[in-house]
């Protein structure tokens, strides 16, 4: 089953002075683009948790954040009171409130509640012996995500393949309205040849006429979009990750209806091919979404 490159997986790891929260978020890329957007992942483990999310997650935009919420007796602890200090001078000088008790104590509350100013220092939340629980909550994270993208997974599948079933179905209307488009070109013919007021050799005609037919001729157009998407059902039902195999065969139906349009000289297939590229497009837009 295909899997989407959406998703979204959370974890808590216990540890000692509190609890951290990993959160991974996925959307569609060409590539594994991942992102840290956080601190408290010590630098000597940066390696580590990028090798394993791309392991896991294989492709698409990757950002893993997190959070650390100190129990009670730990956000009582020590604070940085250099940082504290220095907020507080500069909010005096930005609000001009100097002097008032009140306008400072609510100020001076609100400064002790910043990340920088109440947290330890992040780089020593983590500690050796806490990193066996921040493994375990970051694998937490993974199946989750992993789960999350096996669900939309399923959907993009049955969105897909069920458009695939109408291009195919849009191509036996347009095959049975060839032996028309072939009256309609021979009408036209002749109704030309009358207004000149000409009579042709009924043979030479006939060769000419199929001579013009062969020009417009769709047959090889219908069969090679037909193998393009037996490829891409069998593609998307055995390739773990098709996403982008799967671009390029549809890369080459496109071309094949683009043609099949070109050629048709018949309004109602014309109508067909435009219903068709309609659905392709669908089919292109949610395909970037697969892993």
């Amino acid at each position: 089953m295909i899997l989407s490159m959406t998703g979204y997986g959370k974890a808590d790891a216990r540890i000692a002075g509190g609890k951290l929260t990993l959160e991974i978020r996925t959307l569609n890329a060409k590539g594994a683009d991942i992102s840290i957007k956080t601190s408290f992942i010590p630098k000597e483990k940066d390696l580590v948790v990028r090798k394993r999310l791309q392991e896991r997650l294989v492709r698409g935009t990757i950002d893993l954040y997190a959070t650390f919420e100190p129990e009670a007796a730990a956000a009582k602890g020590p604070f940085n009171a250099d940082t504290a200090r220095s907020y507080l001078e500069e909010a005096r000088s930005l609000l001009s409130i100097p002097g008032d008790p009140v306008a400072e104590a609510t100020l001076l509350s609100a400064i002790l509640r910043l990340p920088d100013v109440a947290d330890k220092a992040r780089a020593e939340i983590l500690g050796p012996e806490d990193w066996p629980a921040v493994e375990a909550a970051l694998e937490a994270a993974l199946e989750q995500l992993c789960a999350y993208r096996e669900q939309e997974g399923k959907a993009l599948y049955a969105d897909v393949t069920s458009r695939v079933g109408i291009i195919l179905s849009l191509y036996e209307e347009i095959e049975a309205l060839e032996g028309e488009r072939l009256e309609t070109v021979k009408g036209r013919l002749l109704k030309n040849l009358e207004e000149l007021a000409q009579k042709p050799d009924p043979s030479r005609f006939e060769q000419e006429l199929i001579f013009y037919l062969e020009k417009y001729d769709i047959n090889e157009e219908k069969v090679r979009l037909r193998q393009h998407c037996r490829y891409f059902l069998e593609t998307i039902a055995s390739d773990p990750h098709p996403g982008k195999k799967l671009g390029f065969i549809l890369q080459e139906m496109g071309r094949e209806i683009n043609t099949t349009g070109s050629k048709a000289n018949h309004a109602g297939i014309q109508k067909l091919v435009v219903r068709a590229k309609d659905e392709l497009e669908k089919i292109r837009e949610q395909s970037m979404n697969i892993l």
